[in-house]
């Protein structure tokens, strides 16, 4: 996941390790989704700022399907194409809700710092 500066140029992605919770919160509508379509979400919610390449979001789905956060079947996309479409479960809905906390705490911290200095 990629943060994009005003210019069109990306810098490294300082959040990557909350991609876990983008992938899981986006799936949290209920409606499966293949993984171009998460990726596409997170862009277009976060108005172009953040970016997901294939190389981080695929890994991060596997490893949340292994976790069982989410499960995955095989199906017909949009054009017809066979992918493979993702569901939050239960247990990914708990993970959610844990990694949302931990971030609303960790962002209100850094908040009350900038405040500061």
């Amino acid at each position: 996941m990629v943060p994009s500066t005003s210019m069109g140029q990306t810098k490294k992605d300082h959040l990557l390790g909350q991609l876990d919770l983008l992938a899981l919160r986006i799936l949290s509508s209920g409606q499966g989704m293949h993984g171009y379509a998460i990726a596409e979400r997170i862009q277009q919610i976060s108005e172009n700022a953040l970016q997901v390449g294939e190389g981080s979001l695929y890994p991060a789905l596997h490893r949340m399907d292994e976790a069982g956060w989410i499960r995955s079947e095989w199906a017909a996309s949009e054009n017809n194409r066979r992918a493979r479409f993702y569901k939050i479960t239960a247990a990914g809905r708990r993970q959610l809700a844990k990694e949302e906390a931990e971030w609303l705490r960790a962002a209100d911290a850094i908040s009350r710092v900038l405040r500061l200095a």
